[in-house]
């Protein structure tokens, strides 16, 4: 199972718990493998030029899968064209924490922080083109606020300085932010979906303060293109019994997450749909690549 980037990232969590409990179910052991660069571009053109044989799938997200269609045009791969739908795996919202020593304790403070020093906050992310990375420019671009992009090889280098207090805030996946929350060490602003999350009920929305807001991230599996039907459809059957164990369910409630397998033609829908959603907000907010 291929993770594009580096461990300790929300993606790669995903991924070895899931391969962990996937491994129980088919009896052989399934291997994570971290191909970080390029804000995921490494490791999914690797996974997309794998042999379809079913031993190669990419644990894909929202940024790898619709983001970055959205945004490279000189993109090595294309999702539709060079993957295989196998399930949606998760879905959660994303969550705006800051280090304790930025004074803004609501959205709201943080928001009136940015404005009173344009350029002067830093927020992290997992690469130029992540998810985190388009849900902080999202945020700018909603709040009218001017701060500066400090992009990482991935998530988990990202919290690491953000702990450190190299940089003020990030909007993180879910569970490599939420364990550092619940240490004490992150403070938690806002999630980003439309309702609060179970796993931190008191936290609100950014939409409770900035109207409209609202980014759900997601994770699923993709084959290369040409892996036979049948191939598919055992690793979605091996997938859907692997996500409904009961500890796998302990591990996404623990890591905030939320099970959403469905089948290969609905993910298939999905990122379609993303890629089309995202490449119109990205003309629409003129966001571009540096």
């Amino acid at each position: 199972m291929i993770v594009p980037f580096p461990p300790g990232g929300g993606n790669d969590i995903i991924a070895r718990a899931v391969s962990q409990r996937l491994s129980e179910v088919v009896g052989q052991q399934v291997i994570v493998d971290n191909r970080p660069g390029a804000g995921g571009v490494v490791g999914v053109t690797l996974a997309a030029q794998a042999g379809p044989d079913g031993y190669t799938m990419l644990l894909g997200s929202l940024g790898m899968l619709a983001h970055n269609p959205a945004l490279k045009r000189d993109l090595p791969y294309d999702p539709p064209r060079d993957f295989a739908p196998v399930t949606l795996l998760v879905t959660s919202p994303m969550l705006l924490a800051v280090h304790p020593a930025v004074p803004a304790k609501t959205v709201q403070e943080l928001i009136a922080l940015a404005k009173a020093s344009p350029g002067k906050l830093t927020y992290a992310s997992a690469g130029t083109g992540s998810s985190l990375h388009m849900t902080g420019e999202l945020f700018l671009r909603a709040t009218g606020t001017d701060m500066l992009h400090v992009p990482y090889k991935g998530t988990g280098p990202a919290i690491i300085d953000l702990v450190g207090g190299r940089v003020d805030l990030i909007f993180s996946t879910m569970p490599p932010a939420l364990a550092q929350v619940r240490a004490g060490k992150l403070r938690a602003l806002g999630v980003t979906t439309r309702a609060r999350a179970s796993a931190l009920p008191d936290v609100p929305t950014v939409a409770e303060s900035v109207k409209g807001f609202e980014v759900a991230n997601w994770q699923g599996v993709v084959v290369p293109a040409k892996t036979p039907a049948v191939i598919v459809k055992r690793l979605h059957g091996d997938l859907s019994t692997a996500m409904r164990t009961p500890a796998m369910a302990e591990t996404l409630t623990q890591q905030g997450l939320e099970a959403a397998v469905g089948t290969p033609e609905q993910f298939g829908a999905l990122i379609k749909a993303e890629i089309a959603t995202y490449t119109q907000l990205v003309k629409a907010a003129g966001i571009k690549l540096e």
